[in-house]
């Protein structure tokens, strides 16, 4: 096939983190192929500022970042990052003094090899779930970091992602694609496009510009505006606001009263009333959000259970609170991302509310789905966009049931939450695996994706932090083995031990990596 049959121009529209993010991600795989053959071109319109509703990454991001060249050093001073081990949640079982649990990264060891549920009920139920198969619960209630001064960038001794300031982290990922990439970038507002007679975009209009941006390949970076796929898809739009009900986000940036605040190493996620709230320490403020529905609360009862929290916190600044922003959305998404030679990544492809950060890591997956198949042929974009659009499907369905599952098993007493315990908004394959679950507890073969989005272990994590009960299994099979179970445990609690008497806290690693 000649070379003039391939995708050689991508055009992507929208900055922040999803167009830099996709940038780099593609660029960075070019240096090590024929580069000339490939322009990346970003057009970035000065009128559209972040959202920045999300601050949370995922463990992926490490690899992403390493891959594409930005050393980790840099992405704690720029992006004023602190180090994440997971999510703690409060409140969303019974609302009780002592009803929180941890939903760490760091798996279970062996996890494909034991029944981590018979052997922690049958041997060590006096202790948390989290706290009986990982050692992330101890270290997470010290506020202990994943890692020594001495550690290798993006290594740790337990598994970590980062709490970053979002427009910092777009504005390094910019200065990165742009002075080490070979990323063009043009700053101008699209005004029209056209398209070919067979209906795949051909170029962009800008205004005040003469010339037309063409391109092979576009993606649509453009957040909830989606101003280059809302011309191309719109029957595709797939409402999930009757299971997830949440469609507001009240959000504040808190100042710390001293610069030796204690960061926290996990993202605080605390049920109230009539939503939830998130807490994100960064290293000179926190970045905290109230989630709620319009249909249980207004906006001036959500000030003032956004305040009434930071209030019990003692930890900020609420006069933080006249700034307040509120951020107005509907949890959906698109089945057909991908039409012809236009993908929409980001917001542009779909939103779910905040709980567990999966936004980002939703860039991540889509981007280096595009840099794993490049260069690709011409004719065969529609196949590439027929398994894009059914992979990415399945994966906002997961991300759809993990998130309702945090509330489907909550036992607090108010509306809000028994709206969302109603049968008719579980959806069928949640429904379906919580009865299964009953008689023996998630494992890999209950999930078909090889890249699952939320692994049996984080379903796990949830199911058992909130008191799910689950039959115990017979010690009849290798996954049962008492004392292979005692042998893993004993080493669980030396690493345990080892680490909470050896591991700096998250602010103190931050700063001797400072050097202050």
């Amino acid at each position: 096939m000649v070379s003039d049959e391939y995708v050689k121009k991508i055009v992507i529209v929208g900055g922040g983190t999803a167009g830099w993010l996709t940038a780099g991600v593609i660029a960075s795989d070019l240096l090590t192929k024929e580069k000339d053959k490939i322009q990346i071109t970003l057009i970035e319109s000065e009128a559209l500022p972040p959202v920045g509703v999300g601050e949370g990454t995922w463990p992926s991001m490490r690899s992403t970042l390493r891959r594409i060249g930005i050393s980790e050093s840099e992405l704690l001073s720029y992006c004023q990052v602190s180090l994440k081990q997971g999510s703690r949640f409060l409140g969303w079982y019974d609302g009780s003094s002592i009803d929180n649990y941890l939903h760490p990264f760091e798996p279970p060891p062996n996890e494909d090899d034991i029944d981590w549920h018979s052997l922690w009920k049958y041997g060590r139920n006096n202790f948390p779930y989290a706290s009986a198969v990982s050692v992330a619960n101890e270290v997470c209630s010290r506020n202990l970091a994943p890692k020594q001064k001495n550690t290798p960038e993006y290594a740790g001794v337990t598994n970590y992602a980062y709490h970053l300031d979002a427009t910092s982290f777009a504005e390094l990922l910019k200065k990165h694609c742009l002075n080490r990439l070979d990323v063009s970038h043009i700053v101008g507002e699209v005004t029209d496009i056209h398209f070919k007679d067979n209906g795949y975009l051909e170029s962009l209009e800008l205004k005040d510009r003469e010339h037309q941006i063409q391109g092979d390949m576009f993606i649509d970076c453009s957040g909830l505006n989606a101003s280059l796929i809302s011309k191309c898809d719109s029957s595709s739009i797939v409402d999930v606001s009757d299971t997830m009900i949440n469609d507001r986000a009240l959000v504040v940036q808190v100042p710390y009263h001293s610069e030796d605040c204690e960061l926290r190493s996990q993202t605080d996620s605390t049920a109230v009333e009539a939503g939830w709230i998130w807490d994100i320490a960064l290293q000179s403020r926190r970045g905290v959000g109230y989630v709620y529905s319009s249909s249980h609360g207004n906006e001036m009862e959500a000030h003032q259970s956004l305040s009434r929290y930071l209030n019990s916190q003692r930890t900020g600044n609420i006069e933080c609170m006249e700034d307040a922003r509120l951020i107005k959305f509907r949890s959906q998404f698109r089945t057909k991302p991908w039409v012809r030679n236009l993908l929409a990544i980001g917001l542009s492809q779909g939103f779910v509310e905040p709980l567990e950060a999966s936004s980002i890591v939703m860039i991540e997956l889509a981007a280096s789905y595009i840099r794993k198949i490049l260069p690709f042929s011409k004719a065969g974009l529609d196949l590439v966009a027929t398994q894009f659009n059914q992979r990415f499907e399945y994966r906002w369905r997961r991300i759809i049931e993990f998130l309702k599952l945090h509330y489907v098993l909550s036992k607090r007493k108010e509306p809000y939450w028994r709206d969302h315990r109603e049968n008719s908004t579980i959806p069928s394959n949640l429904a379906f695996l919580l009865e299964k679950w009953r008689y023996s507890s998630p494992v890999r073969e209950d999930f078909t994706d090889a890249l699952e989005i939320f692994t049996a272990a984080s379903y796990a994590y949830v199911l058992y932090g909130m008191g799910y009960e689950t039959m115990i299994q017979p010690y009849r099979t290798s996954r049962n083995n008492p004392e292979q179970f005692e042998r893993i445990t004993r080493q669980l609690n030396l690493k345990r031990e080892k680490l909470v008497s050896s591991l700096p806290t998250n602010r103190d690693l931050l700063n001797l990596l400072s050097n202050k």
